[in-house]
Parts: structure tokens; sequence; C-alpha cells
């Protein structure tokens, strides 16, 4: 039986470019934010752009820390999201041509968040990450964290409950 040759390395980045941005432009909060993801591979990181808008308290300046949990929030959610379709992006189940906001996922959907606010938010970019705890059908858990100039010093981590949406292919 013969083997199918593997897709060049160029089309399987477009297509999860696709995703990814179709995915990120399906949600107008995050273009409100001003919020960008940067992909290697299978990890994202979340870029916010630092803006006059998302100072709180300008005596300090500082940024809103609702600002700031909404950033760590919308990152839990579409890295939920991204893992979630992650497969179905490397085998070509999702067509690249076809990827818009008709033919993704549902977002998981927030049953609670947790924000630590550790420091300030300086009037600088920020920076977040987060990481699948426990994905399973219905539910899962993200920790997320969001730092600025140095990695090691976060200003911001969070950890939140999601109930995932029903996938077309799941039973019950």
């Amino acid at each position: 039986m013969a083997r199918k040759p593997p897709e060049p390395v160029q089309v399987v980045k477009q297509r999860r470019d696709a995703a990814l941005k179709a995915l990120v432009e399906g949600v107008p909060y995050i273009g409100f934010l001003g919020i960008g993801f940067d992909r290697r591979g299978d990890e994202l990181t979340a870029i916010m752009p630092f803006r006059e808008m998302l100072i709180g308290n300008p005596m300090l300046p500082a940024l809103h820390g609702g600002a700031t949990a909404a950033f760590l929030e919308v990152t839990a959610i579409i890295e939920l999201a991204w893992t979630s379709m992650w497969e179905d992006i490397e085998t070509g189940r999702i067509d690249s041509a076809a990827i818009d906001a008709r033919h993704l996922p549902r977002l998981p959907k927030t049953i609670d968040f947790t924000v630590d606010y550790l420091r300030s938010g300086l009037p600088r970019d920020a920076y977040a990450r987060a990481r699948v705890n426990r994905s399973g059908r219905r539910y899962a858990s993200v920790h997320v964290e969001a730092w600025q100039d140095n990695r090691s010093r976060l200003y911001a981590q969070a950890t939140g409950h999601f109930l995932m949406p029903t996938r077309p292919d799941a039973s019950g």
C-alpha cells in the first residue's frame, strides 16, 4: 500500500496561520484590546501592545485591572480553542480555504476565572501564555501567566475553568 506523501511544510504553516487568524478575528473584543498572538508550532504567546486607553491609574501609571483580567481570559480561551483545533488543523480536516468564523468551533464558556494581581502592570507591552491543565469533553482547567519585560517577573496570573462546547463528532 503506497503511503501518501507528506504535505509541504509551507502548506501546513499556512493552514495553521489561517486558522489562528480566523479564530482571533472571530472575537471582536480581542481586536478592541489590540491583542495579537505569536505562534511557534503549537505554542501561542498573546501580546497586548501598550495603549493609553489601557491605563487604569494615571497617577502611577498602571494598567487597568479589567484590561489585565480580559487579557488573561482571552489568552486562556484562545489557547483552549487552539488546542482543541490542533489535530484537525494538522490532519487537514480543517481546509485552509474554508477557514473563517463560520467554520470554526464554538468557543469555551467561562465558568469561573480567578486573577492574582502580583504587581502593577506598567505602561508597556504585555505578554501571556496559557497552559491547559485538563481538558475533557465537557470541562477544562487553564492556568495563564502574564509578564512584561522579564518572563520570570509575572505581573499577573490566573486560573480558569471552562465549559467546553459540544464537538459535532462527540456523542451526548
